[in-house]
């Protein structure tokens, strides 16, 4: 059953029609479809019906020829307003991912570089990155995008190594999902030696001069704690402090991120604002800012260097 496309892919005054898979007839201007593509240009100048055939066997439909199509109505609908001018069709939102993959392969198939471009920033937009990155990563592989799949896997590292299943994870191959696993793993390892080796902090802040509040300042009542993987300058450090690190240390072996850091930061300033230290209470949020800050910068630096391993 045939059916018509929405505006603006109804125009009475429309040069052709593109037939989706599934029926649906998009009546449009070839003009538009020829500057965006040179590959649509040679196509809409040579009309072909589903059979490929040409001349006196073309369809034709209230004087219009029509060309039959392989993408069905949503893909068609979606790449076609990439085509127009926006001050006739918006261009689609896809922060869907479901609609990234057709509209991406039939950007390619017609050479429709910008909307290839589109589809691209789609994947790599942080909004769409902080809650889908294992279906930004897979469709990004299996489209063979080395700068969309490499930013998508650094985003996963925010989520457990063991990954909640998605549609999109069919699009890869179990090597492809194996080097996603061992990277982040790797990074897991690497973040590790951050937690434990505090050299970076004695660099930083030189002396105690440059982060008192880190041994009791005065008048606190929390108490240094005993644990001397996380004593700086030989010295024990106030117990809340500790006990952040030890927390964050565990939470990084599963998701090796900045943001982890910050997440726990915030935690703790939280746990420390309602324990009511006259001392800590007023400036915690202040120094951990700071803190999380510089730790979770040094965590990102050091998965930068880890190399996802894949053949692109």
């Amino acid at each position: 059953m045939k059916t018509c496309a929405s505006t603006p892919f109804d125009h009475a005054k429309a040069d052709i029609i593109l037939r989706s898979a599934d029926g649906v007839e998009f009546r449009v201007f070839t003009l538009f479809l020829s500057l965006t593509s040179p590959l649509f240009e040679t196509l809409l100048c040579l009309p072909r019906t589903a059979g490929g055939a040409t001349g006196t066997d073309q369809e034709m439909k209230d004087g219009l020829a029509v060309i039959a199509v392989s993408e069905d109505g949503k893909t068609l609908d979606s790449f076609l307003r990439f085509c127009y001018p926006s001050t006739l069709a918006e261009d689609p939102s896809l922060e869907n991912l479901t609609d990234a993959l057709p509209v991406l392969a039939a950007a390619r198939k017609y050479s429709l570089d910008l909307i290839e471009r589109k589809v691209c920033q789609t994947l790599v937009n942080p909004k769409v990155l902080e809650t889908e990155p294992l279906r930004c990563f897979a469709i990004s592989r299996n489209a063979r995008l080395k700068h969309e799949t490499i930013i998508a896997a650094r985003h996963t590292l925010r989520h457990p190594l063991i990954p909640a299943r998605c549609a999109e994870i069919d699009l890869i191959t179990a090597p492809d999902l194996l080097a996603l696993l061992t990277y982040h793993k790797k990074c897991s390892i690497a973040v590790q030696f951050i937690s434990r080796d505090l050299s970076w902090m004695a660099h930083h802040y030189r002396n105690h001069n440059g982060c008192k509040w880190l041994f009791c300042p005065e008048n606190c009542r929390c108490g240094r704690g005993d644990d001397r993987r996380f004593f700086l300058w030989g010295e024990g450090t106030i117990t809340w402090w500790m006990t952040y690190m030890q927390e964050v240390s565990e939470l990084l072996n599963d998701c090796p991120s900045g943001d982890t850091v910050r997440g726990a930061a915030d935690r703790t300033v939280e746990k420390v604002r309602a324990a009511n230290c006259t001392a800590c209470s007023g400036q915690v949020k202040e120094n951990m800012a700071e803190f999380s800050s510089l730790f979770a910068q040094k965590v990102e630096e050091t998965v930068k260097y880890i190399y996802l391993e894949m053949d692109f």
